[in-house]
């Protein structure tokens, strides 16, 4: 009789390396509890197969030496519990889950990881304009040397918020009839238009064509997004400046605080516009929405390390 020789077995000795790979794939796909129902196990040991899977992903990638890193913080819980998480936006992957919070010493915690010969390669990185993440880059034994890009649906997400704002203040302006157009808009007035289902259309031409401020305010949203399609410093800023300037009479403050808020952190922002920096921004928005995806999926994940190989293995090829 012939016997099939195994490389390994898995953790657990009643299983194999190819039945935990097998397992650790259906993962990707289902919950942990549908899996265990399908191949009639343990909901735990279903789990530890899968964290094994995805340990051994993680080990055939091997220690990443980025030249364009994202930065973001992920929340993780009730209240502001947050976790960093870096990709590499070149292979556009996460390669870093970490820190205690989205303060200065967690992102310390991964130039620390990744240590200064491969954090003095990076050439860019792309985050949020918070504070805490631009100090902990730029210092000399970090990454003084990457250019640093201000991410684009960051600053898009406060012209929206501003936009809000601005319905608000209409909302507690009108009363009777004129309240009935604002009512239940946000979604529509925050959305790209072609976004938007027809019903939705339909329901924002009839609240721009109802209210004047609310229809300036949102042209202003939409053509703001025009800034990053330049390639160009210059036109860049005469584009901002002409913005800008429509804001004169408009009585839109919160946008005039929008505009305050670009021009403090312009050169991060018209770094993009450079044309060595047009880096996928997109990835690391669909990358927040895988997130959110798998969170949903597990209702929340209570083992930490669990949900820091889930975020980790999300985007590699299944194998």
């Amino acid at each position: 009789m012939k016997r099939e020789r195994l490389d390994w077995l898995a953790d657990n000795p009643h299983f194999t390396q190819r039945f935990a790979i097998r397992v650790g794939r259906s993962c990707r796909l289902a919950t942990i509890k549908d899996v265990a129902e399908d191949f009639h196990l343990d909901w735990h040991t279903v789990k530890e197969l899968d964290k094994q899977y995805m340990g051994e992903q993680l080990a055939r990638i091997g220690q990443p030496g980025p030249e364009v890193i994202g930065i973001d913080e992920l929340s993780i819980g009730p209240g502001h519990t947050y976790r960093i998480v870096v990709s590499d936006l070149i292979r556009r992957r996460p390669i870093w889950f970490g820190g205690q919070d989205r303060s200065e010493a967690s992102l310390d915690a991964f130039y620390s990881w990744l240590g200064p010969k491969k954090s003095q390669r990076i050439r860019l990185v792309v985050l949020d304009m918070w504070k805490a993440f631009r100090n902990s880059t730029l210092k000399s034994e970090h990454a003084p040397q990457a250019q640093l890009i201000y991410d684009k649906f960051h600053v898009m997400r406060h012209l929206g918020e501003a936009l809000d704002k601005v319905r608000k203040s209409e909302y507690a302006r009108l009363s009777g009839s004129a309240r009935s157009f604002i009512k239940g808009q946000k979604y529509n007035l925050l959305s790209r238009w072609e976004n938007l289902h027809q019903k939705g259309r339909d329901a924002l031409k009839l609240l721009l064509a109802a209210n004047k401020r609310l229809n300036t305010a949102y042209v202003l949203k939409e053509s703001f997004g025009q800034l990053w399609d330049y390639n160009t410093p210059g036109w860049a800023r005469r584009f901002f400046d002409n913005w800008r300037d429509s804001l004169k009479w408009q009585r839109l403050r919160p946008f005039e605080k929008f505009a305050d808020l670009v021009e403090r952190h312009w050169d991060g922002i018209v770094s993009y516009c450079q044309e060595d920096n047009k880096v996928a921004l997109g990835f690391v928005e669909g990358f927040n929405n895988k997130i959110r995806v798998i969170q949903r999926k597990a209702y929340g994940y209570r083992d930490e390390e669990y949900l820091r190989l889930k975020v980790l293995t999300c985007t590699l090829p299944k194998r």
